[in-house]
């Protein structure tokens, strides 16, 4: 079975980047920033950070899926 993801984008800068995110279980919002320290310290297992244009950057684990990536 499938692990499910758990946060969604709930807004994007002008340039398309995302800023803010929701924790959909517990519906905590937090920044950019905010997600990037909860995914190092392991509390989103199914999400890693890169480094996009100089900022670290939340994004899913990759899989098999098309239809289950942030936005």
């Amino acid at each position: 079975m499938a692990v499910r993801k758990k946060v969604r984008v709930i807004r994007e800068s002008e340039t398309g980047r995302n800023e803010r995110f929701q924790d959909i279980r517990t519906e905590a919002s937090m920044t950019r920033t905010q997600f990037v320290r909860e995914i190092e310290a392991g509390n989103y297992p199914t999400y890693h950070v890169r480094e996009i244009n100089g900022k670290a950057t939340p994004v899913s684990n990759p899989d098999s899926s098309t239809r289950n990536n942030l936005g």
